[in-house]
């Protein structure tokens, strides 16, 4: 468009450039801080949006992260197999064989003994009708009516227990894809962390508090694992002997799962103890179930109450409240997957947003158990050229000590010896 002044000669109006801000943009220009609420709700919203990704897809990220803890729980092996003198290829080839042995080796104990469960289910109808026409009858002393009491009854049918047995055999199939899928994973992932330490070294020449969070990482996961893998193992030996010598069907069974449970932190205890004390209920009564919860209890409490938590607490170091939290999160991400990956999936998340920011030491010390010394707070990145740190300040060593200059016309310390005369 050109426009004609008094003088007659025209004039181009001047073309906006591609390079101009938007009014977005000129509403917060570059250097700006937005507003609080703003970056909180944008915040909120991408944390949301991420949750519900990765939701929909807990049927890969489980496993993959169930691969990456079991793969750094056993690199200790690897790494002494490399001390020996072994190369690369073998010690990748020797940790997943071993666990490919011990995985498979599970998951043939849970078949046979599912197997074995479901042809003694049936065994025990006519002694749960008995049991339920006895609650319904004290029940209706206490002025319960009829049509709630046949509701009851319904629900606690003893066939409905056993089909869920019988549908658990039939699904064996899923579990072998996805136990095929997870073995394929412990491959790969074994293969990429033979080459890990290169890997960290060339991060850690570029970003060492990266890699210093990582490092703590996998130690917290790896002493977090073992420990609580040598006391399931304890806890399983100890209440799947005291099951067969209670007289409760298919204690192995109970006792893997006592052993999985155990990885469930605060309440794997009553989901194990509740199968064999209803089948000790079916199998001798209420007195029978007594016994069987006693038992669980005593060993359970002193194992995983006492001794426990004095090893877990050292690898972990965070609050109860924390874990709790952290296990309802991650279960209802992940399922029950995450259930048992509560404790190594929030370490995931410490290490990525808390040890490796060295102004989140407030979110260390909320998070933390009390009376753990909190870990060293990452190093900022520091300028090559310059010496100054990223955000403008200057890097002082505190470790180093204070150098003075003398000075003439400074006074000697009044516990030290004055300079010596010219």
């Amino acid at each position: 468009m050109k426009l004609r002044g008094r003088t007659g000669a025209t004039e181009s109006k001047p073309k906006r450039k591609r390079s101009e801000p938007t009014p977005l943009a000129a509403t917060f220009p570059p250097g700006s801080v937005l507003p609080r609420v703003l970056v909180i709700m944008l915040g909120a919203a991408s944390v949301v949006i991420t949750l519900a990704g990765v939701r929909a897809i807990a049927f890969i990220v489980g496993p993959v992260f169930l691969a990456l803890v079991i793969v750094i729980t056993a690199s200790p092996v690897q790494v002494w197999l490399l001390r020996k003198g072994w190369p690369r290829w073998l010690t990748t080839v020797v940790l997943v064989t071993v666990v490919y042995l011990v995985m498979v080796g599970l998951v043939f104990v849970v078949i046979v003994s599912l197997a074995q469960l479901a042809t003694l289910l049936p065994q025990y109808a006519e002694r749960a009708s008995e049991l339920l026409r006895s609650a319904t009858d004290q029940l209706a002393q206490f002025g319960v009516g009829p049509q709630q009491l046949r509701e009851v009854a319904s629900s606690l049918d003893l066939g409905k227990l056993a089909g869920f047995v019988g549908s658990l055999l039939s699904g064996i199939g899923g579990v072998l894809t996805n136990l095929v899928f997870l073995l394929a994973l412990l491959l790969f992932v074994s293969t990429e962390a033979t080459w890990s330490d290169q890997r960290l070294n060339a991060i850690d020449s570029d970003r060492p508090w990266v890699t210093a969070a990582f490092h703590r990482f996998a130690e917290g996961t790896r002493s977090y694992i073992l420990v609580t893998t040598v006391f399931g193992f304890i806890v399983a030996v100890l209440d799947g002997g005291a099951l067969a010598l209670i007289g409760i069907p298919v204690p192995i069974l109970w006792g893997l799962l006592a052993f999985v449970t155990n990885y469930i932190p605060n309440v794997g205890f009553v989901i194990g103890v509740i199968p064999p004390a209803l089948l000790g209920l079916l199998d001798g009564g209420w007195k029978k179930m007594l016994v069987v919860i006693v038992v669980y209890v005593a060993l359970n409490f002193v194992v995983q109450s006492l001794i426990q938590p004095r090893f877990v607490a050292g690898s972990v170091g965070l609050s109860t409240l924390v874990t709790v939290l952290s296990l309802v999160f991650w279960a209802w991400l992940l399922g029950p997957l995450g259930a048992i990956l509560a404790v190594p999936a929030t370490l995931l998340l410490k290490a990525l947003f808390v040890d490796i920011d060295p102004t989140a030491g407030w979110a260390d010390a909320l998070i933390r158990m009390i009376g753990k010394r909190p870990p060293p707070a990452a190093p900022e990145p520091v300028s090559e050229e310059t010496g100054v740190a990223t955000d403008g300040e200057s890097v002082v060593d505190t470790e180093a000590p204070p150098t003075v200059k003398p000075r003439a016309d400074a006074g000697a310390d009044p516990g030290e010896p004055g300079p010596a005369p010219a």
